[in-house]
């Protein structure tokens, strides 16, 4: 009888070992085959500005390829359509964007629900929005030159979106009703094109994300007016706070984050989670993102969700505030 047990349980054991085994190898091999993380939006704009040194790196470090799909339209909602259909094998992602909380405050017939078919990874960065100005174009040097101009000539200037209900277009209805000024929307199929414009000529001024902008700033093709910020941003201590510049109430931040799939086995979840930690935490991302006006983020998992869940909320009392409505 007593052999017989024994013999029972080591079997019993066995077959919980084997079992567990195929978890274990599946996590060791991740991923094992490339992965594709849908950006939503042309190339050039702040979601690219932080994907490409991000998936270059993990690259890098597991030897597998990380591949950007960018699918721009319709303010970043297209993109993000398509990544929820994505097969949830692990190897499936998409980097969205504070404009995704946005969203359904503007358009009532989005085909995606960003909190419930998808799986909240990590933010990948935040940095402040930044009013910036065509030189050639705008002579105003400081924000108080800029709003003494907007306030004698409504309607004169003009500012470039990623589109509508974007971030960049709530941030410039925001600062309107704020300022009590008037500049005329003209929105884009994403941050990338709307910057090419502005540094063109062909539009005044922007409320983009410090991220896209920052090289055009250092190269001085365009000017920094404010940040939209509490504090100075790293890499650009030189650029005024707005709430200094007779905008005290202006704070608006763009930030970035990567989910997976609604079904994406969690133990894929950590998986990239991990490498991804691994290179943000890296000394070759932390300089780039220090040049790109941001800091290294720490909101994983549930927590990056909850953060998803409150922005999702205070946008749609901006949206509500400015009577912005999409169809």
């Amino acid at each position: 009888m007593m052999t017989r047990m024994i013999s029972r349980r080591t079997v019993l054991a066995a077959g919980a070992a084997s079992l567990a085994a195929p978890v274990v190898l599946a996590q060791g091999a991740w991923p094992s085959k490339p992965v594709t993380i849908v950006v939503p939006f042309p190339p050039g704009g702040g979601t690219d500005a932080f994907a490409r040194p991000l998936f270059a790196v993990m690259t890098k470090n597991t030897g597998r390829q990380f591949i950007i799909d960018n699918k721009g339209g319709a303010g970043g909602t297209l993109g993000a359509g398509i990544a929820a259909k994505a097969a949830a094998d692990g190897h499936n992602f998409f980097m969205g964007a504070v404009h995704h909380t946005i969203a359904p405050a503007v358009y009532p017939k989005l085909d995606y629900n960003l909190e419930s078919d998808f799986v909240p990874v990590g933010l990948v960065s935040s940095v402040p929005q930044v009013i910036v100005v065509n030189p050639q174009r705008v002579a105003a040097k400081t924000l108080p030159e800029l709003l003494d101009f907007l306030r004698k000539n409504p309607g004169k200037l003009n500012y470039a979106s990623a589109g509508n209900g974007t971030s960049h277009h709530l941030a410039g209805e925001l600062f309107k009703l704020q300022t009590k000024t008037f500049i005329t929307h003209i929105p884009y199929r994403g941050a990338g094109p709307a910057l090419q414009d502005l540094v063109a000529g062909q539009v005044d001024l922007m409320f983009d994300g410090l991220g896209s902008s920052a090289g055009h700033i250092k190269g001085g093709r365009i000017r920094a007016v404010a940040v939209a910020a509490d504090k100075p941003a790293p890499g650009f201590g030189d650029v005024p706070l707005a709430k200094a510049g007779g905008a005290p109430q202006y704070l608006v931040a763009t930030w970035y984050g990567i989910w997976a799939p609604k079904g994406t086995p969690r133990e894929l979840v950590t998986a990239m989670q991990n490498e991804m930690k691994k290179a943000l935490n890296g000394d070759e991302l932390k300089a780039m993102w220090t040049g790109l006006g941001t800091e290294t983020p720490n909101l994983w998992g549930d927590d990056f969700g909850k953060f998803v869940g409150a922005e999702t909320k205070r946008w749609a009392e901006v949206v509500k505030a400015s009577g912005v409505k999409l169809d």
